[in-house]
């Protein structure tokens, strides 16, 4: 292998190096929160409940829309709907409970919930011209109309649930 053979591919293989450390790490979904309520022993002559949840991110996908449609004169879905996704992160809640007639403790009560993905969409708008397309019998002139509005509704998809455990 000739030095300057050897040297361009020392050169590519360093590029492609430094592009797959500089590439950005996959983007979570969901932000980590741990609240700090230990704050309410000083208050309430309770053991402290612990709550550890999440703060979900919507993360965009491509819109939908403008469409060609034959026969209108404006596009379909002329405002376009923009679908999100996001990832309901996994809570749970642990409250200590004590036995209300005697010293001691009962158990823990813990409410969690699984993480659950999320899918939701923005509303659209559909919107008619006022005039029609050009019509032969009027030798290709277009025509008043009415202009029709239409609202495509949001959507939000999920099936989140939770657990109730004792112990």
């Amino acid at each position: 292998m000739k030095s300057t053979t050897r040297g361009t591919l020392a050169a590519v293989l360093a590029c492609m190096a430094s592009a797959v450390g500089a590439a950005p790490a996959a983007a979570s979904t969901t932000v980590p929160v741990r609240l700090p309520l230990e704050a309410l022993e000083t208050v309430f002559p309770i053991d402290a409940p612990e709550l550890s949840t999440g703060i979900p991110v919507p993360v965009p996908g491509p819109p939908d829309g403008p469409h060609p449609a034959p026969g209108r004169l404006l596009p379909e879905r002329l405002l376009p709907q923009v679908p999100f996704t996001a990832e309901l992160p996994e809570t749970v809640a642990a409250l200590p409970l004590e036995h209300p007639l005697q010293d001691g403790r009962l158990g823990v009560a813990t409410l969690a919930s699984a993480a659950e993905e999320l899918r939701l969409t923005t509303p659209g708008l559909d919107l008619g011209a006022p005039l029609s397309p050009p019509r032969p019998e009027l030798l290709g002139q277009p025509e008043p109309v009415l202009p029709q509005a239409g609202l495509l509704t949001p959507t939000l998809t999920g099936a989140p649930g939770a657990s109730l455990l004792f112990g």
